[in-house]
């Protein structure tokens, strides 16, 4: 199993929005490197859904429930389904993952501009542990 952050501005799209909808094709993604990652996603994989913008936060954790297949909105780029699993208990956001020690090396912290990347498994695990203290 892998581990990923998928990025989503909450004013267009939101954690709400996907546990309404009860699943969500993730698409719109235009980003050559968030693209790949896109399409390394397997079924089964777990993803972070981060609201970016104003709360800059882990909002829940959501499962890849149907690999890559093209952007309906565009055939080049790379789309997933994903559906709800968890709302973390407690929001983590981007200024106590930086304070985190063991996350310097997490993409978010490095490159936090990226739309969807990997996170590693242990990280994954630090900050849902974070989200329910």
């Amino acid at each position: 199993m892998n581990y990923w952050l998928m990025k989503t501005e909450p004013s267009t799209f939101s954690w709400d929005d996907l546990v309404r909808d009860k699943k969500a094709v993730w698409d719109g993604v235009r980003n050559f490197q968030a693209r790949n990652n896109l399409k390394a996603m397997k079924k089964g994989d777990l993803t972070f859904i981060y609201h970016s913008m104003d709360d800059k936060a882990v909002i829940g954790i959501a499962e890849i429930t149907r690999e890559y297949f093209p952007d309906p909105k565009d055939k080049d780029w790379a789309a997933v389904e994903i559906k709800p699993m968890q709302k973390l208990k407690n929001t983590v956001n981007l200024a106590v993952i930086k304070l985190e020690k063991r996350l310097a090396d997490m993409v978010l912290v490095k490159n936090s501009r990226l739309s969807v990347q990997p996170v590693r498994k242990e990280e994954f695990d630090l900050v849902i542990g974070m989200g329910e203290k």
